[in-house]
């Protein structure tokens, strides 16, 4: 079996920006909807948004397929930045330093 590393590299550069936009999204909707009252008219539409962006360029960038190295290389890279995201948001927040 050979690897195909021109797709692999292609499914990651994708997979790593279209998950950076995912994410970001996802965090500038929820800081949005926590100021609001009714916090749905904000998070569904964002969500069918960020899933749409998501299968869509994962769709493009397998050319229609499902299986295959760009595929693999395009799910590596969500998880990846999946993980490094729920990292970020784990850590404690630095309160800015107010003078009184």
């Amino acid at each position: 079996m050979t690897i195909d590393w021109h797709a692999v590299i292609t499914g990651v550069g994708t997979g790593v920006t279209v998950s950076i936009l995912y994410f970001a999204g996802l965090a500038l909707s929820v800081r949005l909807a926590l100021r609001l009252t009714r916090p749905i008219y904000v998070l569904l539409p964002s969500a069918a948004l960020r899933i749409g962006l998501l299968l869509s360029a994962g769709w493009l960038v397998t050319d229609g397929g499902t299986l295959g190295w760009a595929f693999a290389g395009y799910a590596l890279a969500f998880f990846l930045v999946r993980f490094i995201a729920t990292l970020m948001a784990r850590l404690p927040r630095v309160k800015e330093a107010g003078c009184n």
